[in-house]
């Protein structure tokens, strides 16, 4: 069941019948046949920008509506045989990402000859290795690609140096060209000509188009309005980057710090250009600086924000509507078209779903807006897990395919979802399977192995005799992937607090799984540990749940081995082959004769 709300211009037909061009409040829509079609308009995401609006149903179909002056023939299916995971339509360009990794894209500059049919652009990709993609994001012409081995790569125009190149040398690709290494998210918007891209390390760096400062680059780079190479951000505020979205000449960046005693707190910090940045100053703003309002208040958690082209709107828990910017066709949905150079509340009408705020979601295109309900889908497990999970030195595991690409796989997550029962072991015969299999074969294969959805009923069959299934398990893995909240615990122990994702110690410990299952309405995501364990034998406790592994550095003494028999009792850690008791035994036992 679907609530999607629209304001801003209209200029789409057979999308609002006998409207005004300009809808200065939010109306609801509704697709055609919605109620005969219930399950398969289901909204998984909207994506919006200036000629043309993407909605993808979460039963991985999608239909675009196009602007009068492009096409009478609204709206259009999109005619992709693979199941969608992600679109994303930027100005001039649209792009689509596949459940088996796939990026199909069209526009002016990715298919000169044909602007109107999507093209495999992965396939373009020179190095194999590359060519799975998890992440897409499109600006102003342009489109970047995250591969599974994150490299950036970006296509299309770079008249602003938005591909982190001398415009000159390279105006624009219509082949995917390498960026940079080691990233892990891409940011910028749809009608950007500049973005942002963070490393592993926290680190961010920007390129293309600064003449307002909305690179953040600070006073120094001001003068320059093209920055050509890949540019660290100086001065990011403290905190981890949660999301960062780009308009045409302002960027603001959601940060979140977390505190051990109190709860996680968001804030938003701008830059760019004083008209749309929401800081309320008759200046540019050339470093990012936080948007302060009293309608930000203490109790209150930003759940999702959205930067149109020069409007920005922001949902809080409380729940709150807040927005600035340009709203000369309405797009901030305050019933009037007068611009707000600082942020102001915006009348939310009684939302149908309301108790369940968290699940609803923002996009602003061009001259428009949606403020639209879409609840997680416990058959993303495989994305959300791998995000939860993603820990270098503990998770991977390589399988070969049988052209020689290598697929990185999480090792604790496989132990859990295959049968660990059976005398053979399940992992070696999951990489003779995937020896003889392609890389795109192989994809679909974790994919089920992960999510437990059958993605191709062929190779499920070569392999649902090594998948296990666990309904009472599965259900609280559910419970706490759909609540946020619920997602982590913290154990303390002498002044000191551990961080786990519960779903690690449901697979690791009885006790803490027993508890997790208990049905008291004790919701507390905190426990004191009166196990009598040291710290030195806490933390070869707290690497061993991760990776079923003892860190090299570590010597092991016979208190500590001690300590840790202890800790396996208390604990009722689910021992695995081999257990961390006998790993124990046999690292003393090498250290003992290499010393001698």
């Amino acid at each position: 069941m679907n609530e999607i709300l629209f304001f801003g211009k209209n200029k789409y037909p057979k999308f609002f019948k006998n409207k005004p061009n300009k809808i200065t409040k939010s109306i609801q829509f509704k697709f055609e046949n919605e109620n005969e079609n219930e399950n398969e308009k289901q909204i998984k995401q909207i994506s919006t920008g200036y000629f043309e609006i993407i909605f993808l149903f979460k039963n991985g179909k999608a239909i675009e509506y196009l602007d009068e002056e492009d096409s009478k023939q609204n709206p259009q299916k999109i005619q992709i045989e693979e199941n969608i995971q992600k679109v994303t339509v930027g100005y001039g360009n649209e792009a689509i990402l596949t459940i088996e990794g796939n990026i199909f894209a069209k526009g002016i500059n990715i298919n000169p000859n044909n602007t109107k049919e999507f093209i495999n652009i992965s396939s373009l990709i020179e190095d194999t290795n590359d060519r799975i993609i998890q992440d897409i994001v499109s600006g102003a012409n342009s489109i970047y690609l995250l591969t599974s081995n994150h490299i950036v790569y970006g296509i299309g125009s770079n008249e602003y140096d938005q591909l982190g190149f001398d415009s000159e040398t390279l105006p624009k690709t219509e082949k995917p060209i390498l960026m940079m290494k080691n990233v892990s998210k891409i940011f910028s918007g749809n009608s950007s000509n500049h973005v942002f891209l963070l490393n592993s390390n926290q680190e961010l760096f920007g390129c293309g188009w600064n003449n307002s400062g909305q690179l953040g680059l600070g006073e120094s780079k001001k003068e320059e309005e093209k920055i050509d190479k890949l540019t660290k951000i100086q001065n990011i505020p403290k905190g981890k980057i949660i999301d960062i979205q780009c308009g045409y000449t302002h960027s603001i960046m959601l940060i979140e710090n977390e505190n051990q005693n109190e709860n996680s707190k968001r804030k938003l910090y701008s830059c760019g250009n004083y008209q749309f940045n929401g800081l309320g100053k008759n200046q540019f703003t050339y470093e990012f600086t936080e948007i302060k309002s009293f309608l930000f208040e203490n109790d209150d958690y930003i759940l999702d924000f959205s930067v149109g082209h020069v409007h920005s709107l922001i949902l809080t828990s409380n729940p709150k509507l807040i927005g600035f910017g340009n709203n000369e066709f309405g797009q901030l949905g305050t019933g009037d078209t007068i611009n707000q150079l600082i942020p102001i509340q915006i009348e939310l009408p009684k939302l149908r779903f309301n108790e369940n705020i968290f699940n609803y979601h923002l996009s602003c295109g061009y001259l428009n807006s949606f403020l639209y309900y879409s609840p997680l889908s416990f058959s993303n497990l495989e994305e959300d897990l791998i995000k939860l999970f993603r820990r270098k030195e503990f998770c991977n595991i390589s399988f070969k395919t049988k052209n020689g690409e290598i697929i990185e796989a999480h090792k604790l997550i496989l132990k859990y979802r295959l049968n660990q029962n059976q005398n053979q072991n399940q992992i070696e015969k999951l990489q003779e399977i995937i020896s003889k299999k392609s890389i795109k074969e192989s994809n679909q294969i974790f994919e089920m192995i992960y999510s437990n959805r059958i993605i191709n009923q062929k190779l499920y069959s070569e392999i649902k005799e090594i998948i296990n299934s666990n309904e009472k398990i599965e259900e609280t893995m559910k419970r706490i992937y759909l609540n946020e909240n619920e997602k982590d615990f913290i154990i303390e122990r002498k002044e000191k607090q551990y961080k786990f994702p519960k779903l690690i110690l449901i697979m690791r410990s009885e006790l803490y799984r027993g508890m997790f299952l208990s049905v008291t309405e004790d919701t507390s995501n905190k426990v004191k540990d009166y196990s009598e364990l040291s710290n030195k034998s806490f933390q070869i406790f707290e690497y061993w749940i991760y990776s079923n592994q003892i860190k090299k550095e570590i010597q092991i003494t016979e208190e500590i081995i001690d300590e840790i028999k202890i800790g396996i009792d208390y604990f009722q850690l689910n021992q695995t082959n081999p257990n961390l008791f006998d790993l124990l035994i046999k690292k003393f036992n090498n250290q003992n004769y290499n010393q001698n």
